[in-house]
């Protein structure tokens, strides 16, 4: 599975992208009317957190990407103008994270994404 149709979003763009060490490189990925709902355990299902727009999801990502940690993206399915994958991140002190997200793409851009998401505590 490799590039969704026709829009130049493709399994080896995002993975290097997110393995990558610049926020603003995967903020590239998202168009400007972009929404983030993120839930983990300290934003429940009933309360996720979302983020509205380009600003706000790239404040989200210049604070992730500004940690020593390590992201790599495990598993990628690309059908149409959705995407699933898994990335798995890792801290310098060794605390493990785990995500999971599905993407909606508008004209190969990001415009929805859901990330569940749990880490070592």
């Amino acid at each position: 599975m490799g590039t969704a149709a026709s829009s130049g979003f493709s399994t080896e763009t995002l993975r290097s992208v997110i393995e990558g060490d610049s926020a603003a490189n995967l903020l590239s990925l998202y168009a400007d009317d972009a929404e983030i709902r993120v839930v983990d355990r300290n934003s429940q299902p009933s309360h996720p957190t979302v983020l509205h727009g380009r600003d706000q999801i790239s404040a989200m990502l210049d604070d992730v990407y500004s940690r020593d940690m390590t992201h790599k993206m495990e598993q990628c399915v690309i059908d149409g103008d959705h995407v699933a994958f898994s990335e798995s991140c890792r801290y310098s002190d060794g605390v493990r994270v785990l995500s999971e997200s599905m993407l909606t793409l508008r004209d190969g851009k990001i415009v929805e994404q859901t990330t569940i998401q749990a880490w070592d505590e």
